[in-house]
């Protein structure tokens, strides 16, 4: 998908200093990986202590799983 975006001025050239990657597209690419994989964490970590499992971890460590 092509889009245009308006980014900040030396936003892009700092991102390029950091990480020494030149290609633009993988910048953005990774840049937006990274942030998606941020949300999914912090969308979990919202739920710790919320989730009621009714697991028995002595018996689940026990299991033979081969």
């Amino acid at each position: 998908m092509r889009i245009t975006l308006n980014l900040p001025d030396g936003l892009l050239e700092d991102l390029t200093k950091a990480t020494g990657e030149r290609n633009k597209t993988l910048l953005i690419r990774t840049a937006l990986e990274e942030r998606l994989k941020k949300a999914k964490r912090d969308r979990l970590l919202e739920l710790r202590g919320k989730l009621d499992l009714d697991v028995d971890l002595s018996a689940l460590r026990d299991k033979d799983l081969l």
